[in-house]
């Protein structure tokens, strides 16, 4: 019974923790105009103030391997809620936009230890035949918490001051850290690794370059100086980084996760559907706001439906899977994901809110079936001790493939956008745009959907009960 409890506190802890870790990734989406007329800065220094939030929670992700491996749970999980909750504090009072981006920073620097912990924590604490229903507890943070950020955002800031975006999610945090100093209790395997300075430097700028040589590129387009600059310090640190991992004794992040015959196959459509989800979350508010002029809130209020039914999807697809295991989950997710995205595809000024509304809760309903199944049977392959690199490295592919899509299908929309301009037989160039976006979202599912055709859980599984038998 003590376990049970135990067991109980800590997933509470971890879910709430995470969850409003991963809500402030898309929070500030529509906070930005208030903030803009507030402290008098552009919108390219504002977008810093979601960019910056991405770029540490990537740094932070791969380091998060070695940190599980230092460090007790309860020691890490502590840390990372307090300085997120000191970051809240500093974003809330802040009074000017450096002090406010500086906020941003610190609370991504606990923000991106969260979920590759939780995730870690949750695959300890569960036996294999269960994990698939503590893990759609862990789908559900994933698809629900990004998904409800410009809603919450749109609704607080249209009624109140941006601030009251911290200042509610600061007591959360507290209470959240006050509980697990009591609760929670130590579940990961400490090894004590050595501190390798030059990996960490490495991969900081490895991963911290890609993500902000993308999200550059999306803002600023692929042939400004900073995007090229930052891609290729970002490619180069990444390759030194890589190289030295694989030489090392105890790597701090450890690339040999790729050497488990399903784990490629599952990072790619990892990849692919989450890049598919921040990508669409980009290109629904764009094309209402600016092309149908609905108002921001309306737009965040379109994506909610589709955020609650994959909140009420995570925990019965975590069933389904721990029954039928990821195959035929990810496959038949992966096809309505297909289906719907070129369903979005033929947008124009008759698209009602209705439309977007429900297809977009098609979408996520998809999306649901994808996500946690297709993680949970790669992170099963593993053995034990590589459970964190594998968290990690799942995560920071889907942190790198978010910015990467993101700032693909921007260009995408703007470069057909100037094209269609230049034709007289296009009516509406920007709408055109969208609609060429989608049909890239549409392809990239369709080459997830036959990747997963490569996912072969049940001789997995055979092998494994044979094994645990034995």
């Amino acid at each position: 019974m003590e376990t049970k409890i135990n067991k109980s506190t800590i997933v509470a802890l971890l879910l709430a923790g995470s969850f409003i870790a991963i809500l402030n990734q898309t929070l500030m989406i529509t906070a930005i105009p208030p903030i803009m007329e507030e402290m008098n800065v552009t919108a390219n220094s504002a977008q810093w103030l979601t960019t910056v939030f991405m770029c540490v929670n990537g740094i932070m992700i791969p380091i998060s391997a070695f940190l599980l491996e230092r460090f007790t749970t309860r020691q890490l999980f502590i840390s990372a809620m307090s300085i997120f909750a000191f970051g809240t504090l500093i974003a809330g009072i802040s009074p000017n936009f450096e002090i406010l981006l500086l906020g941003r920073v610190i609370q991504s620097s606990g923000a991106g230890v969260m979920l590759p912990l939780m995730t870690t924590v949750f695959l300890m604490i569960f036996p294999k035949e269960k994990r698939g229903s503590a893990m759609g507890l862990v789908g559900l943070v994933i698809s629900f918490a990004p998904a409800i950020g410009p809603a919450f955002s749109g609704w607080i800031t249209s009624h109140y001051s941006w601030r009251q975006l911290f200042y509610i999610i600061l007591p959360i945090a507290i209470i959240d850290i006050i509980i697990a100093f009591f609760a929670l209790k130590n579940v990961t395997e400490i090894t004590k690794p050595k501190v390798d300075v030059i990996s960490i430097i490495l991969s900081s700028f490895g991963f911290g370059g890609l993500l902000y040589g993308f999200t550059s590129a999306g803002n600023l387009g692929w042939t400004d100086i900073i995007t090229i600059i930052s891609l290729s310090v970002g490619v180069l640190s990444l390759l030194l980084f890589i190289t030295r991992q694989l030489k090392l004794e105890h790597p701090m992040l450890e690339f040999r996760v790729f050497k488990y015959s399903l784990f490629p196959f599952a990072v790619i459509i990892g990849a692919i559907a989450f890049m598919g989800l921040i990508g669409v979350e980009t290109l629904i508010p764009l094309f209402m706001q600016d092309m149908r002029e609905f108002t921001a809130f309306e737009a965040g209020l379109a994506l909610l439906p589709g955020a609650f039914i994959s909140g009420i999807m995570a925990p019965i697809v975590g069933r389904v899977f721990d029954k039928i295991g990821a195959r035929w989950l990810v496959i038949t997710g992966l096809a309505i994901l297909t289906i719907s995205s070129f369903l979005f595809t033929s947008l124009n000024l008759e698209t009602t809110f209705t439309y977007i509304t429900v297809l977009y809760s098609i979408r996520m309903f998809g999306l649901s079936m994808v996500m946690m199944p297709v993680q949970t049977a790669a992170l099963n392959q593993l053995p034990t001790r590589l459970i964190p690199h594998g968290a990690a490295m799942d995560n920071t592919m889907r942190m790198i493939a978010a910015s990467v899509g993101t700032a693909i299908l921007v260009t995408v929309m703007t470069t057909s956008m100037k094209i269609a301009e230049q034709k007289s037989t296009i009516a509406h160039p920007d709408i055109h745009g969208a609609n060429t976006a989608f049909i890239v979202v549409a392809m990239l599912t369709m080459i997830g959907l036959v990747l997963s055709f490569f996912v072969k859980d049940k001789q997995s599984g055979m092998k494994k009960n044979f094994k645990q038998s034995a």
